[in-house]
């Protein structure tokens, strides 16, 4: 026998014990935290699942399988040209506007498909960074400077990781060209104009699906006098007194709130074209769909469309279990907007009220950690700033807070292994941290 694999064991199922023995169940911040922890998975479940992960997943299977290597080596592999890899892998994630966790099945196609690390990361990065409404949104309620800010930040953020990380792995990139060199051309099975009509249709399902919310106001109420986050109700404005405020929201429910907690209500139809998109979003998910399993029918055959299913289930076995395991250990640790995990919120208020290095820095560590869905990251911010938060830490969050998370890190880590995620993660961190210091020096 060996014992000192025994005694390993032997010292692991005795911690285990000793965790069970003191587990502190009946303690309200933990009781509290857990069932944070079940809340946010649930939400997770019912709000990204079905309408953002599926779709996404159908798309990165379709990448592996359709997409010939060829083409991806073309545009974004470790010998494209540069400008044009990093100007399409920006492009690309920016017009996507997802949240972290539904790029990744996105770049997991593109990256299994011959893609450069470089541009690869930079796609990653962009998906979520580079959200035009989060960022017009972020001027129009934290201010002009930090929307501006945030934008020219994550545009560079986007490019100049990419190349640290294609710097960072040269010789393992050279490798990898070599051999994409040296592999014979696929043949091309079908015209270059319908496999584009084909991704434009599901990347159409993806995008007005998911079309955010919007209405006639939207509120934002300061939840927890003191505390971290904010509560957001989007609806139509009915009644307001010195005492309360009575909004329709837009699933047609009543909601009426102290009046005292009201931070701003700020008037959002001046876009007829994005409200009329939102009315009609539907209508135009239910075409796209029509169109898609047309195309399918047509243009596929049925090997075909079973490898894309292979490959469609292999890519959700893969990232799916993950990113609920980290939703699940995020919510614990933070909890959801606007509640709290087992990590009090005035530590986090009091650990970033200035613009010194560790402000920055636990902001940036704090929001590449946290899970922010699409535009959640606003009303989050305008709280903590409303309880005294600087504005550095504040564009340090922004910027490391939309691009990474705890479920995003686990699925990175799957897909291109532990050393470079952990190098992309800190190249965000960092970078975030000096732009937080900058910014925060500057105004």
């Amino acid at each position: 026998m060996d014992w000192k694999r025994e005694w390993k064991k032997l010292v692991l199922i005795a911690a285990v014990f000793l965790g069970c023995f003191y587990l502190p169940v009946g303690f309200k911040r933990f009781d509290g935290a857990i069932m944070e922890s079940l809340h946010l998975v649930r939400w997770y479940a019912r709000e990204h699942v079905l309408l953002c992960l599926v779709p996404a997943f159908f798309i990165a299977g379709a990448i592996s399988v359709f997409v010939s290597q060829a083409s991806v080596m073309k545009y974004l592999g470790a010998k494209a040209n540069k400008v044009l890899a990093y100007g399409v892998a920006s492009v690309s994630g920016s017009i996507l506007a997802v949240c972290s966790c539904t790029i990744l099945p996105l770049f997991a196609g593109i990256y299994k498909m011959g893609a450069g690390l470089g541009p690869a990361t930079a796609f990653l990065y962009s998906g979520p960074a580079i959200n035009v409404l989060a960022i017009i949104l972020t001027a129009r309620v934290l201010g002009l400077e930090l929307g501006i800010a945030r934008a020219v930040g994550a545009i560079v953020f986007s490019i100049v990781i990419g190349l640290l990380m294609h710097l960072i792995y040269r010789k393992e990139e050279a490798a990898k060209a070599n051999v994409q060199m040296a592999s014979p051309e696929p043949e091309v099975k079908r015209p270059l104009w319908k496999n584009a009509v084909y991704f434009a249709s599901m990347v159409g399902i993806l995008v007005f699906a998911n079309w955010a919310r919007s209405g006639d106001v939207r509120a934002v109420f300061l939840c927890c006098p003191g505390g971290l986050t904010t509560y957001q109700v989007e609806g139509t404005l009915v009644d307001q007194t010195d005492e309360t405020v009575t909004i329709v929201d837009t699933t047609g429910k009543k909601q009426e709130l102290p009046a005292e907690l009201l931070q701003d209500v700020e008037e959002v139809r001046k876009n007829n074209l994005y409200e009329t998109i939102h009315r009609i979003r539907w209508v135009l998910v239910a075409g796209l769909l029509v169109a898609f399993l047309f195309m399918v029918g047509a243009w596929f055959g049925r090997g075909e469309i079973g490898e894309w299913v292979e490959a469609t289930w292999g890519f959700a076995k893969q990232i799916l279990p993950l990113l609920l395991l980290g939703v699940l250990v995020a919510g614990f640790l933070l909890g959801r907007p606007g509640h709290e995990g087992i990590i009090p919120t005035e530590w986090v208020n009091r650990a970033v009220g200035t613009n010194s290095v560790w402000a920055n820095l636990f902001a940036a560590v704090a929001g590449a950690f946290m899970y922010f869905a699409t535009l959640t990251e606003v009303p989050i911010l305008q709280g903590l700033m409303g309880a005294g938060m600087a504005k550095g830490p504040a564009l340090a969050l922004l910027l490391a807070g939309p691009a990474l998370s705890l479920p995003n890190m686990l699925v990175i880590r799957s897909v291109m292994g532990t050393q470079k995620t952990a190098v992309f993660v800190a190249l965000v961190i960092v970078m975030a941290t000096i732009s937080g210091m900058i910014f925060g020096t500057l105004f």
